[in-house]
């Protein structure tokens, strides 16, 4: 990877082609990029339309320096031409899953999700979060960064542990989109934003179906997307079926800062915070 990281949790096309052939260790063809592209959403185009095979050629042969291009196929530059002549070969559907990640058959599942050795800023994940189902926890770096109440109740609790969650179909959807980078309703996000002191725009759930789904003004994403990817650290790890019910004994037995459903010590500020945030969302505007 180029190691640069835009800002908002968006990348471009090249850099989303560059994920995709990491993960797969070997060169596809211009359909395949486009394909698994879409498929995992790891980039949208402002229309909503799907990643054409042609995109992708054209994209590659603008960034020579990165991507190598030969009879439909592309690779990354760094393996050199040798990798486009050799025989196609298909893909390990295991080879993308990163090793850090674990799934329900390990006997350490809990202290896999938990370890803080495995935990790793927000703000450099985004490449790694799998299109795959499982959980996740988010921590603070440094508790001070809290607003004052919520650093009194880490250091009452002697943990740094914010949120347990679950992502019954893609991490990297709900985890990562909307936990972490406001593409939707996440939970996390509205509940972040909530006591950092932002407030959703007046009157923005009127007409809505959902009256409590609210959300944050453009602007005031962007300044809670840069605090997060600042200041949380995260970690997750996969599984093949359904863990409903270990994500709400994870949160009862550690009792997350951020976590309201399933947590008998749920803050009762966090409620009134984001009850708040439902009421201005609800206020029909003056005038």
């Amino acid at each position: 990877m180029n190691g640069t990281r835009m800002t908002g949790c968006q990348i471009l096309l090249h850099d989303a082609m560059e994920i995709v052939l990491l993960d797969a260790a070997l060169p596809l063809t211009t359909t395949e990029l486009a394909q698994e592209i879409n498929a995992r959403r790891l980039y949208v185009k402002r229309d909503g339309s799907a990643v054409q095979p042609s995109q992708i050629g054209a994209r590659a042969r603008k960034h020579p320096a990165v991507f190598n291009r030969m009879s439909g196929r592309v690779g990354l530059a760094a393996w050199g031409d040798a990798a486009l002549t050799s025989p196609v070969r298909t893909a390990d559907p295991g080879a993308s899953a990163p090793p850090r990640i674990t799934t329900e058959d390990s006997p350490q599942f809990e202290s896999s999700l938990l370890d803080p050795a495995l935990f790793r800023l927000a703000g450099t994940i985004d490449q790694d979060v799998p299109d795959r189902p499982g959980l996740y926890a988010i921590r603070v770096r440094d508790a001070s960064e809290l607003p004052e109440s919520f650093r009194k109740v880490s250091e009452q609790r002697g943990h740094d542990l914010l949120y347990i969650g679950i992502a019954s179909q893609s991490l990297s959807r709900r985890f990562l989109g909307q936990e972490l980078c406001a593409r939707g309703h996440g939970t996390f996000f509205r509940s972040v934003g909530a006591i950092l002191g932002y407030r959703p725009p007046i009157g923005s759930l009127l007409g809505r179906a959902n009256p409590r789904n609210y959300k944050f003004s453009a602007g005031d994403n962007q300044s809670i997307i840069e605090w997060i990817n600042k200041n949380l650290l995260v970690n997750w790890v996969e599984f093949s079926g359904a863990h409903a019910t270990e994500e709400a004994k994870l949160i009862r037995k550690h009792l997350p800062l951020l976590n309201l459903q399933a947590n008998p010590a749920a803050v009762p500020e966090l409620s009134a915070l984001r009850a708040e945030c439902v009421r201005i969302a609800n206020t029909p505007t003056l005038g």
